[in-house]
């Protein structure tokens, strides 16, 4: 990857709710000397308005560089991916607009970092471009928000305290509270929508080890002591289960299951009731954008509302040389912890790109971060702890 270029990270899509809480971050916590970033979108107007912000956090913000790139515009994309060593994007939905930024980044060998959480765009952009990024010599990693960084991460962190060489049974159990941004509601109706048109997960294929991986059948039942679990139809098992194919340490062979945790019976109930509505709207054209109509584009939680939000993944991990429980935990997942860990994560490849593992291609955050990342989020305040044993 050319390495004489004009920005370290440039944040694409930073008006946006989760882009304005990632440049939040960013102001807070990066030196523009040191690692010299920018924020890009469509509006200029908007943009100042922003860097106005940003400054009354850090004076130093005041001149932060602007870039105007917009996804139906391809030459400002390619001018925007030309002149960044890394590319950090939250403009969603990815499954709508996320693949022109994509492919200019792929074909420029320029390092990208994205907050999808779509199926069908994370296949395609796999599939579709994983070779161009290793020819051009890039990493390319997607779902490095909530979705799925703490699957992910939580998975490569247990395994790494079991070092198992036998088959591992492992199981995410995920409880949070917290609000969604219009951002958020859109790729969750573009994810629903496709859950009715594909498997929500395709099986890894054997990695260079020869490992196997699959889902655990996944079938609603209760926890002794945390409620019901009720299995959670995201993008993060197909991640987790990728990962696992690629990296030694996993073991053998790897099988996770991937659940809601909902402590009472007539909740279960009512979640389930609303996810099946809202799947079955997502199919028809009419009723998704009425849907999508009923919120403010860039609304989302209060201040005060993220401050109650909090999430808790607990990971469950057996196999014959014994048996483990860790807990990946944080404060709001959906927009505070997701600004850190898209900021973390772009900052591996800014910063610490030399101490990675030598990979290149389109990756998951654990392939391409693995230790680095782990590291930088425990830093910034996520917790990776292990439970018990």
């Amino acid at each position: 990857m050319a390495r004489s270029r004009v920005h370290d990270v440039v944040l694409y899509g930073a008006t946006g709710f989760t882009g304005e809480r990632v440049a939040t971050y960013f102001a807070r916590h990066v030196s523009l000397d040191r690692t010299p970033w920018a924020i890009a979108g469509r509006s200029r107007d908007r943009l100042l308005a922003l860097r106005e912000r940003l400054a009354r956090i850090h004076p130093a913000c005041a001149r932060l560089p602007i870039v105007i790139a917009s996804t139906d515009d391809r030459a400002s994309l390619s001018a925007l991916s030309k002149n960044a060593r890394v590319v950090l994007t939250t403009v969603g939905p990815f499954a709508e607009h996320g693949e022109p930024l994509f492919a200019v980044c792929a074909d420029q060998g320029t390092d990208y970092v994205d907050a999808a959480g779509e199926f069908s765009f994370v296949r395609r952009m796999h599939t579709q471009y994983d070779g161009r990024a290793r020819q051009r010599g890039a990493l390319m990693v997607s779902c490095c928000g909530f979705d799925s960084v703490p699957t992910d991460l939580g998975l490569y962190f247990t395994l790494k305290q079991l070092a198992p060489q036998s088959p591992v049974r492992a199981e995410g159990l995920l409880e949070l509270r917290g609000r969604a941004s219009s951002g958020t509601v859109r790729s969750l109706l573009s994810t629903l929508g496709e859950l009715m048109q594909a498997a929500p997960v395709v099986e890894p294929p054997a990695g260079s080890h020869g490992r196997a991986v699959r889902r655990l059948e996944a079938r609603p039942r209760r926890d002794a002591a945390l409620g019901w679990l009720l299995p959670l139809p995201t993008v993060d098992p197909e991640i987790a289960l990728r990962s696992a194919a690629a990296l030694e340490h996993y073991g053998p062979s790897v099988a996770y299951g991937h659940y809601l945790v909902v402590r009472t019976l007539p909740r279960a109930v009512l979640l389930g009731l609303a996810t099946g509505g809202l799947a079955a709207a997502a199919q028809l054209p009419f009723a998704r954008s009425l849907l999508e109509r009923l919120v403010a584009p860039g609304a989302g939680p209060s201040d005060s509302e993220r401050a109650e939000s909090w999430f808790h993944l607990r990971i469950r991990a057996t196999c014959d040389e014994g048996r483990i429980e860790t807990e990946v935990r944080g404060g709001d997942p959906g927009y505070d912890e997701t600004a850190k860990m898209l900021a973390e994560s772009a900052l591996c490849l800014a910063v610490d790109r030399a101490r990675l593992p030598a990979r290149a291609g389109v990756l998951t955050p654990a392939c391409a971060f693995g230790d680095v990342l782990l590291a930088r989020l425990q830093r910034a305040g996520i917790a990776f702890e292990v439970v018990s044993r």
